[in-house]
């Protein structure tokens, strides 16, 4: 067979595209954006709306085609309608911003849409308004198609809202758009998305896998935050799914990523006392606990890391420490039917005194958290605490006792945490 000649030359190298995928504009409503007025009064929601239906259909036209889009006294019809819904200040100049495209649909930047819109986003996220706030970041997303940061929004929101099939393809979306632009912050925050929905889906080896293409893509282009996040996160995955000693690994490996001063401390901080006691490790983690209770100033939240620092207590034989705990948890009472922590609040409190052998209280908290837990259907919470209230209606413990002192916490690991967490709680 005749060899093929030496200098033949090389095909030329294929450069690769990186794949955009369309992402859901809408979740099951029957038109477009309804829900904003399902969430919201007139006229301010029937404003938005037909806001977000002005930059969909600006949006959908290429821009040398837009001259003669919207009908000649469309401006000025919109802005009397701005005037007569009163809105806040900033909602008002970007609702004005945006009526700028019916006034001139050839000649305003798409950045500049972007941008009214992203404003008009963040007034309806800070106002607890999240289904209108997933539609006006839609809006923002579609008027600059190639802004990755901006499809992650989308995501980021609609799996607040609890629409996880629109927020995975806008995360999926966002990768593509971060891989296509360079954008490597929104690269690996979409991958982050990604993983924490299938975590909260219960795909842990999916959910793993994510994560770790996000701390690749962070490490790679030195981005210390997000490394620490999803270091934090795969710590998360792995107390489901690791050994021990691997998870604690990870634990120590976001400490360090983080610093002793990050502002998202206290939550690691938490999340590994909350691994250490469900080792039995109790001990140690009501030391966390107790360092951590400084940082939580959302008093909903407060409740669950006080009743966990009771549990804590408990488990360690520890019964000043659950008194105090006890005490703080039911000071809360009035609030509860508005806390989304309580039923988890007081199973924890429940499995604390079961731990104490103290029955009349373990079997009070229990019946509560499953009373809470049974009208707002948490099936898990409901579950676990009628387990607890049978333990402790029939005078038997459900906690493990303390384990062994070789497999006690890592000493080093508590120490720098708590010493982190009390510093910062000087300053």
């Amino acid at each position: 067979m005749e060899a093929a000649p030496a200098n033949r030359p090389r095909k030329p190298r294929r450069r690769w595209r990186w794949h955009v995928p369309p992402a859901l504009v809408h979740g099951g409503e029957s038109l477009e954006g309804v829900q904003v007025l399902d969430e919201m009064p007139e006229p301010l929601g029937l404003l938005l709306w037909e806001t977000y239906r002005d930059v969909v259909l600006w949006s959908s036209v290429q821009p040398e085609e837009r001259d003669g889009l919207f009908a000649a006294e469309a401006y000025e019809t919109r802005l009397r309608a701005i005037a007569e819904a009163a809105a806040d200040e900033p909602l008002e100049q970007a609702l004005r911003a945006v009526a700028a495209i019916l006034k001139d649909p050839a000649g305003v930047p798409e950045a500049d849409v972007m941008a009214a819109c992203r404003t008009a986003t963040d007034w309806a996220e800070g106002k607890a308004l999240l289904s209108a706030a997933v539609t006006l970041a839609t809006a923002a997303a579609l008027a600059s198609p190639t802004n990755a940061a901006a499809a992650h929004r989308v995501g980021m929101i609609a799996r607040a809202n609890g629409e996880n099939a629109r927020a995975e393809t806008w995360f999926r979306r966002a990768v593509g758009l971060g891989r296509q632009a360079k954008d490597w912050a929104s690269y690996a925050e979409a991958f982050l998305g990604l993983g924490n929905l299938y975590k909260q889906r219960g795909n842990y080896p999916a959910a793993r896998r994510f994560h770790i293409r996000a701390l690749r893509a962070a490490r790679r282009h030195a981005m210390r935050e997000i490394q620490a996040r999803a270091l934090h996160d795969l710590f998360c995955i792995a107390m489901q799914t690791s050994p021990p000693g691997d998870a604690e690994e990870l634990a120590r490996l976001a400490f360090r990523a983080y610093g002793s001063r990050h502002p998202r401390l206290p939550a690691l901080a938490h999340d590994v006392a909350y691994f250490w006691m469900g080792q039995g490790r109790f001990a140690p983690a009501l030391e966390v606990f107790r360092a951590v209770l400084p940082h939580i100033q959302d008093a909903r939240e407060r409740v669950l890391v006080a009743a966990n620092a009771g549990r804590a207590a408990g488990g360690s034989g520890n019964r000043p420490g659950f008194d105090e705990a006890w005490q703080s948890v039911w000071a809360a009472e009035p609030e509860w039917e508005r806390t989304p922590l309580a039923p988890q609040a007081l199973l924890e409190l429940a499995n604390g005194a079961s731990s104490l052998r103290d029955w009349p209280r373990a079997e009070r908290a229990a019946e509560t958290a499953r009373d809470l837990a049974q009208r707002r259907g948490l099936g898990q919470v409901l579950i676990e605490s009628e387990a607890v209230l049978d333990a402790a209606r029939r005078k038997r413990g459900v906690d493990a006792a303390p384990v062994a002192a070789e497999e006690s916490a890592d000493p080093e690991l508590a120490a720098d945490l708590v010493r982190s967490l009390s510093a910062a709680a000087r300053r």
